[in-house]
């Protein structure tokens, strides 16, 4: 099977931005919110640093989504002033930005001052990870899928209405239609075109149950490429949207009323060639290998104990509930869309292992690390998934529910060897850290549904 990547050299990168016509180039780098953080820099300086190295702010690791400081960050903070660290441009990354009159694009890595990896940067947490699997003779190939909601607003306007009552590109509950494509026919087009032209290959476009929301489905590549892609995507989905007058969100839960959005990343592991899918056994009667048995058994056993690298924010939670096509139960199954993991076992080239857990607000990096590292973990202990779920996975007896709060989900990380074990201290404690500061921000937040309920009857 062909896996695509992006081998490009620095010699061919320095050949087509000194003959592309932009004078400048934009670079990019990933905070542990997979949130992008970058500049515009001219072309000479993106040459001059694209081999001795550049650097940027470490503050992308010391703030919240919101550029909120953290409180309690070793990694940087006022105590350490906040200084550049240096910093790599990858060069397998390079992309022309086709609503940027094929502007050149880069995304980056921070290091520390001998040039090894950042311990909190996720983009090199997953090269960890995959370096690892790739060392024991796996080739693991990932793809993400995203669902979204797509609003007739601006920043400016969602701001103005407090992001309530929000206008939807289209109305009503249709999903799969080719009737309301048709609506915004220009933007679904340029989502399409766009997204695949910037390097991010869409096998798939479609209206999902709701208003104003799309689903897409990315094509399948080596797990950095795909981490790479999906998190491209969320930014150029935004972008696209913008020109078009909308606003694209990937917030897991809008509504209570409404179904939420998953991010849901399929995988396997095939050989060191890239040539046969060690998932599919002919001779199973799942047409399943042990390779993946132990595989799906590993996430299982993991799950609870990393569960904030797939459900990260406040809100991630309000999507994992019964009925709401979200999992909430440590259970798998063949093409079952009710449990945690779905297993598909079509073929010899499509078997894979979808983790349904994973919402549209998750940063890539850190869901697909932990998916893999995870599935590695129960290929070492040759851990046993037990028997699949027929049927509604929510009734599933026995088995053990998912973290219900990002608090709870939180203290679980903090306590957990296999966290440690699979991420090392320092990403464990800082990742860690940040999602204490989300659910102590949370705390002081007065809302909506508080106002609904206790205003005039307390």
């Amino acid at each position: 099977m062909a896996i695509h990547q992006n081998p490009a050299s620095i010699q061919q990168v320095i050949e087509q931005v000194e003959g592309h016509p932009s004078a400048k180039v934009k670079i990019a780098f990933t905070d542990i919110d997979g949130i992008l953080r970058g500049k515009y820099i001219s072309r000479d300086k993106f040459l001059s640093v694209l081999e001795k190295g550049s650097s940027f702010c470490d503050v992308i690791f010391g703030w919240d989504a919101v550029d909120a400081l953290y409180d309690r960050s070793t990694y940087t903070g006022w105590h350490s002033g906040f200084p550049d660290s240096p910093a790599r441009l990858d060069p397998g990354t390079l992309r022309f930005i086709p609503w940027e009159d094929q502007l050149p694009f880069m995304l980056g890595e921070l290091t520390d001052s001998d040039g090894n990896a950042s311990p909190v940067c996720p983009r090199q947490l997953l090269k960890r990870v995959s370096s690892s699997a790739k060392a024991e003779g796996f080739s693991p190939v990932f793809a993400q899928e995203f669902e979204w909601f797509n609003f007739r607003e601006t920043p400016e306007s969602a701001a103005a209405k407090h992001y309530r009552d929000l206008t939807p590109i289209t109305p009503g509950m249709f999903g799969y239609s080719i009737l309301r494509t048709t609506l915004r026919n220009d933007f679904f087009r340029a989502l399409f075109d766009e997204l695949t032209a910037f390097g991010i290959p869409i096998e798939g476009l479609h209206t999902e149950t709701g208003p104003g929301t799309y689903e897409a489905a990315i094509a399948h590549s080596d797990v950095l490429e795909a981490a790479d892609r999906a998190v491209l995507f969320k930014t150029a989905v935004k972008e696209i949207a913008y020109r078009h007058g909308i606003m694209a969100t990937f917030m897991a839960k809008i509504h209570e009323q409404m179904p939420g959005c998953g991010g849901h990343v399929h995988q396997s592991l095939w050989d060191a060639e890239g040539s046969r899918n060690l998932f599919h056994d002919a001779n199973d009667p799942l047409k399943l290998s042990t390779i993946a048995r132990h595989y799906i058994a590993g996430q299982l056993h993991c799950l609870p104990h990393i569960m904030p690298m797939f459900a990260p924010t406040l809100n991630s939670y309000k999507r994992l509930v019964e009925g709401a096509w979200a999992p909430t139960t440590l259970t798998w199954g063949i093409d079952n869309r009710t449990v945690a993991l779905r297993v598909l076992n079509g073929g010899a080239s499509s078997a894979r292992v979808e983790t349904r857990v994973i919402g549209a607000d998750v940063n890539p990096y850190l869901a697909m690390a932990a998916s893999l590292a995870a599935g590695m973990y129960g290929i070492r202990h040759r851990l046993d998934p037990g028997e699949p779920v027929n049927g509604n996975g929510y009734l599933a007896t026995g088995k053990e529910k998912l973290p219900s709060t990002l608090q709870e989900a939180a203290a679980r990380m903090k306590q957990s060897d296999i966290a440690r074990e699979l991420f090392g201290d320092t990403f464990t404690d800082h990742f860690v850290m940040t999602r204490e500061w989300e659910w102590r921000q949370h705390l002081k937040s007065v809302t909506d549904w508080e106002y609904r309920r206790y205003f005039e009857i307390i």
